[in-house]
């Protein structure tokens, strides 16, 4: 199963990325979520401490892998350099592992010029395209706030998106927006999750906004989650965020595996 966590800005995607993985781990899938987040911080809602955070070194800054892998220097414009690098040993050798799962930060590029290729963007595509078409078993994908993965097609081999919205017409437009553009590159499952849920109010806003056949559920509001947070604490081990993540992960799986047939 692989599935792509979005939506915009600050509804909670990392949170419920992380707190899905923990579950499918909890329930004896091997699991790697990927950080495709330029802000990353998938390692931290995981449990990790910052001094584990600090120690991993995303794939786009190691140079010497780029390097070697398409045969180019880092940040190198015009240069002739390997399309294809490959990267089927990168998950099992820099993914680092924390409460049984397995977490892969991909990092950014910052390079300037709009739509360049260089071989730290080739080699995070290849990769990412390794994860998406080969990784067995669960692949969660934390990706950036927003829709301009999409128009770079980074994720387009899962078997679903999971947008995670909260009650607001942004949120709502920002879902609209994945679905369409999902389309386009051949992803037909695009679900909700209703997340910062404060009353059956938003929950009926949600639901006829977006229609109850795309909503695979909701999470509440809760002061617990901001907590762990400022604890620097996974918000999965909090008891009441593990029934819920519960509730949403056998959904998922349902409806995946339901789709496959």
């Amino acid at each position: 199963m692989k599935i792509a966590l979005t939506g915009k800005g600050g509804v909670g995607k990392t949170t419920i990325s992380a707190s899905l993985s923990r579950y499918f781990a909890d329930q004896g899938y091997n699991v790697l979520t990927v950080d495709a987040d330029p802000d990353a911080n998938l390692g931290l809602a995981l449990g990790m401490t910052e001094e584990m955070i600090a120690s991993i070194v995303p794939i786009s800054e190691m140079r010497d892998l780029v390097e070697e892998r398409t045969a180019a220097e880092t940040g190198s414009f015009g240069s002739m350099f390997r399309m294809n690098p490959e990267v089927a040993d990168i998950p099992e050798r820099y993914a680092k592992e924390f409460n049984g799962v397995k977490l892969l930060t991909m990092g950014t590029v910052d390079t300037g010029g709009s739509g360049c290729v260089c071989p730290e963007h080739v080699l995070l595509k290849m990769l990412m395209s390794h994860l998406v078409l080969y990784q067995k078993d669960v692949v969660i994908m934390d990706m950036e706030a927003g829709i301009e993965h999409l128009g770079r097609g980074t994720a387009g081999a899962v078997d679903a998106f999971i947008v995670v919205v909260e009650p607001g017409v942004r949120s709502i437009q920002t879902f609209h927006k994945v679905k369409s553009m999902a389309m386009d590159i051949g992803v037909k499952q695009v679900y909700v999750i209703g997340n910062k849920i404060r009353n059956d109010g938003d929950i009926a806003f949600l639901t006829e906004k977006i229609g109850a056949d795309n909503i695979i559920g909701f999470m509440n509001y809760r002061d617990a989650i901001s907590e762990s947070d400022r604890n620097n604490q996974s918000p999965y081990d909090d008891p009441v965020m593990k029934e819920d993540i519960a509730v949403l992960g056998k959904k998922i799986l349902a409806i995946v595996e339901e789709k496959k047939k």
